[in-house]
């Protein structure tokens, strides 16, 4: 039966019998009243416990409410209000979860429950309770924290699985592709504005960023970050000892709080707009031969085990270099010549139809060349071959030192090598020949105690020559074999070439 609260008549209540009842019930039992207004509200009863936890005198309430609404946490108090309301209006019940204020000061979850009833005067009381469910919502919390982690470590191995069938699959001459990959990957997954790879120099004295990824709206840094001398770095330059001896992650979580000694390396950073990252080295054969880092351009919570995470995308990346590097390693064996380093006859062939295919389409003109040590066999026989080797390595530096990057230059076979001159008109190849011819001359070796010279005799062939004939690899060396075995026969040290024969 309704009660007319509104009319003023909150004494006639049994209120023993409430406190009686309210002992024996683990929560705040309470009737709630609000004016059909809205204007005032007040707890004709409420449990003596809202003393205990709120510091608030259950005497006070049965005049006005507001003490306890003044305790319950700023960011629900609107939807406490509005959730009255709506239960003012529909008669449904009042059920909400809300913060509330302790008198240690710090909020805890509590749980409302509680009937409307509308009164004769058009006013609205609920009878309910409430209790704490702080416990209940840090359990909650700790089972979200797991879901969300459990999904975290699951998309985590995934992504490093995919990865990792990436750099397996790779083709020769794709790492760069796979790298970039990586880097993406990574850096939109943990949310990084930066993720990079550096190169360091065999003396650890610079260091180059070979591979870098941004976030939308994040400048690079690849351009200016290249060969950068760190010696004016102390306090890098012993963290990258740290990364080499002790195989250390670096973590620097506020760049602001760098120590006095890295006043340098907070200035670049801070120009850079870092505020905090890591960097973890990359092994390759033993060696740290660069690094792997990620940048935050905020201050930004880092998750406890993140060094652990990015040691694991290390491990992948130098997993990869180093078989890419076993795979360069044994490229160059089997197209390079062990002895001289030049690249031998197994890459010239395929090289010389690159080159052949560039003049057919464009129109590039090249020339080719053919030298051949004379009386090598002379020192072989008189020396050892041993003084033969260092003639050959010595020759082989000075063809490298006397032409072009763009040229290519191998090691035919024995004491023969031939040099491709590209972009090359017939008349200028000549006198680069020539030039070859006399820094030979000129050069002295001293073998065993015994001082002596060599000369080399040359055949040079220019693609505009075969008119009559498919301009082809073998057409074009064959006629400067020819032309060579004709500088032979003419008393060696000497130049045939279209014009005929020239001494230097």
């Amino acid at each position: 039966m309704a009660s007319n609260y509104g009319a003023g008549q909150p004494d006639r209540m049994p209120a023993h019998f409430f406190q009686k009842l309210a002992s024996g019930v683990p929560g705040i039992l309470f009737t709630y009243w609000l004016s059909p207004d809205g204007q005032s509200h007040r707890y004709p009863y409420v449990s003596d416990q809202v003393q205990d936890l709120f510091g608030v005198e259950p005497a006070r309430l049965k005049e006005d409410a507001g003490a306890v609404f003044s305790v319950i946490h700023p960011e629900d108090a609107t939807g406490v209000a509005e959730s009255i309301v709506h239960s003012a209006q529909t008669l449904e019940p009042w059920c909400y979860r809300a913060r509330l204020k302790l008198l240690d000061g710090q909020y805890q979850w509590f749980e409302a429950h509680s009937v409307p009833e509308r009164q004769p005067d058009g006013s609205t009381i609920w009878y309910g309770q409430f209790h704490n469910i702080q416990h209940y919502k840090e359990l909650e919390q700790t089972l979200r924290d797991s879901e969300a982690e459990f999904q975290f470590q699951a998309g985590f191995q995934k992504l490093i699985a995919r990865l990792s069938g990436e750099f397996i699959q790779l083709g020769f001459g794709s790492i760069d592709e796979c790298i970039d990959e990586l880097l993406r990957s990574i850096g939109g997954f943990f949310g990084i504005d930066r993720a990079y790879v550096y190169g360091f120099s065999q003396d650890h004295l610079t260091m180059t960023n070979t591979h870098e990824w941004c976030a939308p709206g994040v400048a690079s840094l690849m351009a200016d970050q290249q060969n950068v001398s760190i010696e004016d770095f102390q306090w890098w330059q012993a963290q990258i000892n740290a990364m080499k001896h002790q195989n250390q992650v670096v973590f620097i979580e506020d760049v602001n709080q760098l120590p006095p000694e890295a006043n340098n390396e907070r200035a670049l950073l801070e120009s850079q707009g870092v505020t905090s990252m890591f960097c973890v080295p990359i092994w390759i054969r033993g060696q740290v031969m660069g690094f792997f880092g990620v940048d935050s351009l905020s201050q930004r919570p880092w998750r406890q085990d993140m060094a652990d995470l990015l040691i694991i995308v290390s491990g992948l990346l130098s997993g990869a270099l180093e078989r890419n590097r076993l795979e360069e390693d044994l490229l160059n064996q089997s197209i390079r010549d062990p002895l001289t380093g030049l690249h031998n006859r197994r890459y010239l062939m395929p090289r010389l139809d690159e080159v052949l295919a560039t003049c057919s389409r464009h129109g590039e003109r090249f020339c080719l060349a053919m030298f051949d040590i004379d009386h090598f066999k002379r020192i072989n026989d008189n020396l050892g071959h041993l003084a033969g080797d260092q003639v050959l390595v010595r020759f082989a530096e000075l063809l490298l030192a006397n032409t072009r990057n763009t040229d290519v230059i191998s090691r035919y076979g024995g004491e023969e090598f031939l040099v491709v001159f590209t972009e090359m008109a017939d008349s200028n190849v000549q006198p680069l020949v020539e030039r070859i011819m006399h820094a030979v001359r000129a050069e002295k070796f001293v073998i065993g105690g015994e001082t002596f010279g060599i000369t080399v005799s040359a055949g040079s062939v220019c693609v505009a020559e075969l008119t009559e004939e498919p301009a082809c690899p073998h057409a074009l060396i064959g006629l400067a074999d020819q032309r060579l075995y004709q500088a032979k026969q003419a008393g060696r040290d000497c130049l045939v070439d279209a014009s005929g024969l020239s001494r230097i």
